[in-house]
């Protein structure tokens, strides 16, 4: 016997509850989205839906998993859950933890799955799922149903009525709609997949150890901590390399590593065969900057203690030298774009530094300052080229020597210096200034406020827009789309994960909808 007192099922509970309803020969439709803002356009569609069968089950995107960029869901899971089960023809609400819809498909195991009828074109499907919904609806035996009477846009409703983002952040998208719209914008990331990029730089192991303070010993006063896990990430040239691996296959990495006995098997992890141009030697120490970190809080900020890292000396020897050089110039011809990520830490020599300026057809170049390195890695003293270039506020005040300088001014200055056709400077919670041609400037506010951890935000940024820029894309656009690819990246911790393409797009053309 079936019973419940309440509309809204755990995710848990669920499939047993749906069993036991098919056994008692009830045919269930099921509906599924973010829901975010229930309007007239969602009573029509799950009116028509519970027309197909005998119960109606609406699966709700959790928040944390709602990809439609920052300020979404702008309705808690409580809310959208009350909301839905407040409408008399729908049966059933549950909230399901997962980005995609299939685990929500394989929960409720539909007689009839139900989608818009946008959604029967293909071009539609901004994240590209919609496939894979049809395969599990059929392979568990239901149809699939294109619903809609009535055809309206939460997002568009939300961005235009609600306070979903910041004035600043309304205001930069809006303008931004009036000259591309959401096809558009979702033609433009297309179009890099057929460019050929040619990552050089540092690779930086992060690794995350996490601890539980428990207070200082007794005797030396020491801050003491009991350890709880450990993770290894992918950070610095090889974290740029993964962010562009999700926009383009054609991606091949050159960079430096000792011979310590994991190092291999996680870069295979990474790198095909055929994206692998990295030197092993025994007499290079494997770049690692280990974080020790507490337990993450919910939605809040990570929390990190110290860091110690693992670097080398001095810069390489003159034969590890030359190696590198001899395989950045037997290659470095046979691409559209070079993106250089310079840390400082070894790979990239003087004689190197001239050869990529020499030679690549199109360099962007990130040269960064750290712990290890300030004062020492200066742009405009490495380097007297770059076609594509970003940077930060640090970075800027050492490459002008002002204390408080006029940001825009010593952009446009350092543009002029290395002959760039696109430069930008990012300053966090602040601002991203960028310039293109001889006037064209761009102001694009944060877009993200809830940050979880900052590294690897500028990497991300930097990845996104260097590809706009090789497509010469409008300033404005190339410019959204890296902030777009920061608030990604500030949401992840460290560079577990890389960009999510079919979640920059789905971000970028919610916040395009006007």
């Amino acid at each position: 016997m079936v019973a419940t007192t309440t509309k809204a099922l755990t995710f848990e509970e669920a499939p047993q509850f749906f069993k036991e309803l098919k056994a008692l020969g009830k045919t269930i439709v099921q509906c599924h989205g973010t829901f975010d803002l229930v309007h007239p356009g969602h009573v029509c569609h799950l009116e028509e839906a519970a027309g197909l069968g005998d119960v109606l089950v609406v699966t709700v995107t959790a928040e944390a998993f709602v990809n439609k960029g920052p300020g979404r869901p702008y309705f808690d899971d409580e809310l959208r859950v009350k909301s839905l089960a407040a409408l008399e023809c729908v049966d059933h609400v549950v909230v399901v933890p997962y980005k995609a819809a299939v685990e929500a498909i394989e929960c409720v195991n539909p007689d009839v799955y139900c989608k818009g009828i946008e959604y029967a074109k293909p071009e539609n499907d901004a994240t590209g799922n919609i496939q894979d919904d049809i395969k599990t609806v059929k392979a568990l035996g239901g149809q699939v149903s294109y619903l809609g009477s009535r055809v309206f846009s939460s997002t568009r409703l939300l961005n235009k009525r609600f306070e979903v983002y910041t004035p600043a952040v309304k205001a930069f998208c809006e303008h931004l709609s009036k000259t591309v719209s959401a096809d558009q914008f979702r033609d433009a990331v297309d179009s890099f997949q057929g460019l050929k990029v040619l990552v050089v730089g540092d690779i930086i192991f992060d690794r995350y150890t996490t601890v539980c303070v428990q207070g200082l010993t007794s005797k030396n006063r020491i801050l003491s901590g009991r350890f709880i896990k450990e993770q290894t990430q992918a950070g610095g040239s090889l974290a740029v390399f993964r962010h562009l691996k999700a926009f383009t296959d054609s991606v091949r990495l050159i960079s430096l590593v000792g011979n310590e006995p994991w190092v291999a098997r996680d870069l295979d992890a990474y790198l095909s065969p055929e994206e692998n141009g990295v030197i092993y030697d025994s007499s290079f120490t494997s770049v690692v900057k280990q974080r020790f970190v507490e337990p993450q809080a919910e939605g809040k900020e990570l929390s990190k203690l110290f860091s110690t890292n693992y670097l080398n000396d001095g810069p390489p020897e003159m034969d590890l030298q030359e190696r590198v050089l001899d395989r950045i110039r037997q290659e470095i011809k046979g691409y559209d774009l070079v993106v250089v990520t310079d840390f400082g830490h070894g790979v990239l020599s003087t004689c190197i530094r001239e050869l990529i300026q020499a030679e690549a057809p199109c360099l962007a170049l990130n040269c960064q300052t750290n712990s290890n390195n300030h004062g020492f890695n200066i742009i405009n003293r490495q380097y007297q080229r770059a076609d594509i270039f970003s940077l930060d506020a640090a970075e800027i005040k050492l490459a002008c020597g002002l204390r408080n300088p006029d940001f825009i001014e010593e952009l446009r200055h350092l543009k002029g210096q290395l002959g760039a056709q696109a430069a930008w400077l990012t300053r966090g919670a602040i601002e991203t200034i960028g310039l293109s041609g001889k006037e064209d400037l761009c102001v694009c506010p944060p877009l993200e406020q809830k940050i979880v951890d900052a590294v690897g935000a500028g990497d991300a940024f930097f990845a996104v827009a260097a590809l706009g820029a090789v497509r010469k894309l409008p300033l404005a656009l190339a410019t959204f789309m890296g902030q777009l690819a920061g608030a990604q990246a500030v949401k992840i911790v460290g560079n577990k994960d890389s960009i999510s393409k079919a979640d920059l797009i789905k971000s970028g053309t919610t916040m395009l909808s006007f």
